[in-house]
């Protein structure tokens, strides 16, 4: 799923600090439809981003560049962030991912069964199968994707206004994440993320939607207490689910700056490091 067709929402003041640039990879969005042809895998990807980074170094005369991935895109960031430390100042996971399908799932099901109204039977009997049946519509149901919403509407509503996208371009960034999502091969590391990945050599931030359940909050937050990197922080957003960009956007934005501005001093720290 891309970002860039809700980015008219709320990026415009984050550009004063950042030329922000977004990526729509195979099957995402405005490449859904390219992204058709051919395999699609997690190497394959990877390969596609070092040559977007590669091209973002060049263009913009920079050394490094400053990292953000969302949902399944933190699970490609953290792996762009180990392979090759080089080109990255930093990394920010927003709604990051961590935990096998198992822990996902019941992590969804103790929140669902703490939120759940008690005349939700439908819900109720699907939670008490093995494993629970656990569907996208519940977690939006009880604010576990967009917290204050209960539907995709907003999501929707905000991408047919974006000038990036033809409104052909906004239908397919479900139909892309479907696609892509059952047609992914999985090549590059073995096991969850947080087993596979447990350092990195850059500076590393977590942001965190404290109702996140989509990819799970507590699973993320025990994910980072384990990951060792020179520079680690944690941001907990209070009001957001998956989306804190979208749903506290003057938050993460004044979260991005000082994040920037500490990975900054980090490089400036290892450069007079290297000196002495």
């Amino acid at each position: 799923m891309p970002a860039m067709y809700l980015a008219h929402a709320w990026q415009r003041p984050l550009e004063e600090n950042f030329v922000v640039v977004h990526w729509d990879r195979r099957g995402a969005g405005k490449s859904y439809e390219a992204g058709l042809a051919g395999e699609l895998s997690v190497r394959q990807t990877l390969a596609d981003t070092y040559a977007l980074t590669r091209h973002l170094r060049e263009r913009f005369d920079q050394e490094r560049i400053f990292l953000v991935g969302h949902s399944w895109g933190t699970y490609l960031g953290m792996l762009a962030a180990a392979e090759h430390p080089e080109y990255y100042a930093a990394y920010v996971g927003m709604g990051q991912l961590a935990g096998d399908a198992a822990a996902n799932r019941q992590a969804q099901a103790a929140f669902l069964r703490g939120v759940a109204a008690h005349d939700d039977t439908s819900l109720l009997r699907r939670l008490e199968l093995i494993p629970p049946d656990i569907r996208e519509d519940d977690l939006f149901r009880y604010g576990a994707e967009l917290y204050g919403s209960q539907s995709f509407w907003p999501l929707l509503w905000t991408g047919t206004r974006a000038p990036e996208y033809s409104l052909a371009d906004v239908f397919n960034v479900k139909r892309g994440a479907q696609e892509v999502a059952a047609r992914m091969q999985y090549d590059a590391v073995e096991g969850p993320l947080d087993l596979a990945l447990t350092r990195l050599e850059i500076p590393v931030f977590f942001f965190l939607g404290r109702r996140d359940y989509t990819t799970p909050a507590p699973l993320a937050a025990a994910y980072f207490q384990r990951l060792e990197a020179p520079f680690k922080r944690l941001v907990w957003f209070e009001e957001s689910a998956h989306f804190p960009f979208f749903e506290e956007p003057a938050r993460c934005r004044a979260e991005l700056v000082r994040a920037w501005g500490e990975a900054e001093a980090h490089w400036k720290d290892s450069e007079q490091d290297k000196e002495r």
